[in-house]
């Protein structure tokens, strides 16, 4: 019902990205009378605006043609070395002869598409090799192909570390950090020769009760039929995964917008602003980001709720609780991966604190294969993302990496 809904609201306002997009191209040609006046200028704004909130996104591309390595430019292109139904293990090639560390970048299964690690992608490939899981929006996949609980996801991680192995370094964003480690601990129980020489975890939910926030209250504050009524939707039938049961892309969006709706209202305001002054570097830099943040991607249903359950509620994994198809998850085994914790000092989100829990449950990676970096007035969307990432957050990994290769 959910989704008919929403599917009907954007068929409704289709009339009103028509008034945007014609007002837009007529009010911005230069021989049209208003485009020389304030109030021509504000409408044009004003609309551009409008249509940027309104309009239907589909995945973006990813839009990196080179790399800037050491040995100078390197063409980029993106290819799928392994492909499942639900994601694809995507090599961030590039022309180049140079051996770097052989990286794989664990993308947030949450609904954003992986292009919103677009500028960690850039940033890491210029001296790491990097490789990217590439998740497939769920309204797309057939009922036919089956389900994907949170343990199909651990074992689609297996896959890949054991594909890319040996020497590989893994780099879990956010919400894959807890799921990343819980697939390293198995690995090591094991004694699997597909484990990582490290891992790094950036602002990842490993201990919910290390901080609260707003996502861990409203964890801890509904029950399990209050997501299951309230989250989940049916894909219509007029998509490839009709009538399989999705956690929608749209509805994540705006559990987003909703926890900071005055900083995003106060963005907007100044996207126009710069619109009607006519900076558009500033204006286009905020668009940018907005037709990432709003490009989103539907989660199935099944694994949304057990993350729900058995990350957020249940603490499984910090508690030693956690088991995989059967098997206990052992953080304890963990002895050949390095560790690398990632932190931002104003994440709302993942606050401080709940990624250093890694440390707590991993008693047996030595001392000096263990470190934890805390950026300084940093958001979540910023130790992945910006300057401070590139600057400071990017160069603490590539270290990290070669001390303990």
């Amino acid at each position: 019902m959910l989704y008919s809904l929403y599917e009907t609201q954007r068929a409704l306002l289709a009339p009103v990205r028509f008034l945007t997009k014609t007002t837009v191209a007529m009010n911005g040609h230069p021989l049209a009378p208003l485009s020389h006046v304030a109030f021509g200028r504000a409408l044009e704004a004003g609309m551009e605006v409008l249509d940027g909130m309104i309009k239907h996104r589909g995945k973006p591309e990813w839009d990196i043609d080179f790399a800037d390595t050491p040995d100078g430019p390197a063409d980029v292109s993106f290819d799928a070395v392994l492909s499942t139904p639900f994601c694809n293990l995507v090599h961030v090639r590039r022309d180049t002869r140079r051996q770097d560390p052989k990286v794989l970048l664990v993308a947030p299964m949450s609904g954003h598409y992986a292009t919103l690690l677009r500028g960690t992608v850039k940033r890491l490939i210029v001296d790491h090799d990097v490789y990217i899981t590439d998740w497939t929006d769920a309204r797309g996949v057939p009922l036919s192909q089956g389900f994907f609980h949170l343990d199909d996801y651990i074992a689609l991680l297996m896959d890949f570390m054991r594909h890319l192995a040996p020497d590989l370094h893994v780099i879990a964003v956010c919400q894959p950090a807890p799921i990343t480690l819980a697939t390293v601990a198995l690995l090591a129980d094991q004694d699997d020769p597909g484990q990582p020489a490290s891992m790094t975890l950036m602002g990842g939910p490993i201990d919910p009760d290390g901080a609260p926030t707003v996502v861990t209250q409203l964890a801890d504050a509904r029950d399990m039929n209050w997501f299951e009524t309230r989250c989940v939707s049916t894909v219509p039938p007029y998509y490839p995964g009709a009538h399989r049961r999705v956690y929608p892309g749209f509805m994540q969006i705006g559990a987003f917008i909703a926890m900071n709706p005055d900083r995003h209202f106060t963005a907007h305001m100044q996207m126009f602003r710069h619109l009607v002054e006519g900076d558009g570097e500033s204006a286009e830099g905020k668009q940018g980001f907005y037709n990432e943040y709003l490009s989103v991607m539907d989660v199935p249903a099944e694994y949304y709720l057990e993350t729900v359950q058995r990350v957020f509620k249940e603490r499984q994994l910090p508690r030693g609780e956690m088991r995989w198809r059967g098997m206990p998850v052992r953080p304890e085994a963990i002895r050949k991966t390095a560790l690398l914790t990632v932190e931002g000092e104003l994440d709302d989100i993942s606050a401080p604190g709940q990624t250093l829990g890694a440390h707590r449950i991993t008693p047996n990676i030595p001392a000096g294969r263990r470190r934890d970096h805390l950026e300084k007035a940093v958001g979540h969307y910023g130790i992945f993302n910006g300057r401070k990432w590139r600057e400071n957050i990017a160069p603490t990994i590539g270290r990290f990496i070669r001390d303990v290769s």
